[in-house]
């Protein structure tokens, strides 16, 4: 196996776990925000697809393609009344593919400056190696964000 292969395996492995942990949930339970966080099962979805989205853009473009877009502060986290999960669920598979076949033809050293922004150090770079392991570190996470909120709503342990 490549390097390549190993963290998009990984990567994809993670995914699984997120959209495991929303196998048979209704549409007002992926809204359900039952803990003393804003987050819902479906927003979970929503933000893990639009972070890869950006970061994306990043490992592709830089900070300028990456900011290309704008960040929906207020709702990222959220689904809307026109949003569904199945809708959102069948986006992240588009994403999930779009990245897998677009790092396949990036070097894993290319670097880009990180954007302006106090949250990221300044003047470092991250290369396309780096924008992968972010990735498997944010899924990994909301993954487990994902595995409390769907015990909270109906006891069901999907990541133990």
């Amino acid at each position: 196996m490549t390097e390549l292969t190993d963290l998009l395996t990984v990567l994809a492995r993670h995914r699984g776990f997120l959209r495991h942990t929303v196998r048979g949930i209704t549409e007002e339970q992926a809204r359900l925000t039952p803990t003393v966080s804003a987050l819902s099962l479906g927003g979970l979805i929503k933000h893990v697809r639009t972070t890869e989205e950006t970061w994306l853009r990043f490992a592709i473009g830089g900070a300028e393609l990456m900011q290309s877009v704008q960040a929906d502060w207020a709702d990222g986290h959220r689904l809307l009344p026109e949003e569904t999960l199945e809708a959102e669920l069948k986006r992240y598979e588009e994403t999930a593919a779009r990245t897998e076949e677009v790092v396949a033809t990036l070097d894993l050293d290319q670097a880009h400056p990180l954007p302006v922004a106090p949250w990221f150090e300044q003047g470092a770079s991250w290369s396309t190696r780096r924008v992968l392991l972010h990735l498997i570190a944010e899924t990994s996470q909301h993954a487990g964000h994902a595995d409390i909120i769907r015990e909270t709503i109906d006891g069901q342990k999907t990541m133990g």
